[in-house]
């Protein structure tokens, strides 16, 4: 097992216990054969990671009442960064001192922690949960646009042009109902989600390009410190000092629930599918996240327009092209470095 889940199963045990228990004990409990053991704990875990990442929106949202958007960022990356510096830690790992390192470091952090999960955390305010998490599902068109500049074997191709006039069209109805039924800032709310998720496909196509060879605690460690500066100081000019929030018990459990379960453990989760699955059957999550942030959104009181629901279905199909390409002849070699690598991952 490679480094990188190495260090995750130490945050992470219990998840281990509940869906990666060993096989042989298992089936003989259960009496049943191996094969389809493996197909069951790996629909689990899928389903685990989606329901995660699609509930983060209504804790963002929950938080946001009681926390302000940059610092309510700034703390939940505090939370994870002090969780992965243990862990690199307990594992005697130090940070590279090749610069190239840190310039990547720097550039995709700053693009993705900072200018993304300030966006982010502020769009959330205006909008709904279940919106919020459809508009970032925009990162894979995103990451289409960008990939052909800095990845040749990414070509612009008509089923990608299709794709991304779809969720263009899609991205345009949402934000035309939302200014004409719900106001300015919820259109202000919904375009920085959209300019953010750009961001953050920007970062992923920065980190596909040059960080294959990083590790990847290490580098996600870094990235993180470089976001957090920034979105601290921001938050503590504009925000104020963090002793003067409302720091209620539903504020403390955001912040805990975002930075333990929905960053560490669903991505320590979606590497361990990367292994087990193909890479294209692992990024039908982006299918299904923003429809699981929509139904969590509608059990807690959300409602959507029909014209967002349309620009919404516009945007997933979109996706849908996107991450369901037809096969190549020869692909390349199903390496760990190759999956850890392939697809640009939405951060919520």
């Amino acid at each position: 097992m490679s480094v990188i889940f190495e260090d995750y199963k130490l945050v992470c045990v219990f998840c281990r216990k509940l869906v990666l228990a060993e096989i042989p004990i298992v089936c003989r409990i259960f009496n049943m054969p191996r094969g389809k053991l493996q197909i069951m704990k790996v629909l689990l875990v899928w389903l685990i990671v989606c329901g995660i990442w699609g509930s983060n929106w209504i804790f963002i949202k929950f938080g946001l009442a009681d926390l302000p958007p940059v610092s309510f960022a700034a703390w939940r990356l505090a939370v994870a960064i002090a969780i992965l510096l243990l862990i690199l830690a307990a594992n005697k790992r130090a940070f590279p001192r090749d610069k190239r390192f840190w310039i990547l470091a720097g550039a995709t952090g700053f693009f993705n922690f900072f200018l993304n999960f300030a966006l982010m955390f502020w769009g959330v305010q205006h909008i709904s949960s279940g919106l919020a998490g459809v508009l970032q599902a925009s990162i894979p068109v995103f990451g289409l646009v960008l990939a052909p500049f800095y990845l040749p074997d990414e070509r612009i191709t008509p089923r990608k042009v299709f794709a991304i006039t779809l969720g263009i069209v899609g991205v345009g109805t949402i934000f035309y109902e939302q200014l004409n039924i719900s106001g300015i800032l919820a259109l202000a709310g919904g375009a920085a989600i959209i300019v953010g998720s750009f961001f953050a496909a920007y970062a992923g196509v920065l980190t596909k390009t040059h960080g294959a060879k990083s590790n990847s605690t290490a580098l996600l460690t870094a990235q993180m410190i470089i976001g957090f500066v920034p979105l601290a100081l921001a938050g503590l000019i504009w925000e104020g000092s963090p002793s003067k929030f409302n720091w209620s018990w539903t504020a403390v459990f955001c912040v805990l629930y975002l930075a333990l379960v929905g960053t560490i453990a669903a991505f320590w989760l979606y590497y361990w599918l990367l292994r087990n699955i193909e890479v294209t059957k692992a990024m039908t999550i982006a299918l299904v996240t923003p429809l699981v942030a929509v139904l969590i959104g509608t059990f807690f009181g959300e409602t959507l327009q029909r014209q967002t629901l349309a620009g919404g279905a516009l945007i997933l199909l979109s996706v849908g092209l996107i991450v369901f390409q037809p096969k190549k002849e020869s692909a390349p070699e199903k390496t760990e470095e190759n999956l850890l690598n392939t697809k640009t991952v939405s951060w919520t």
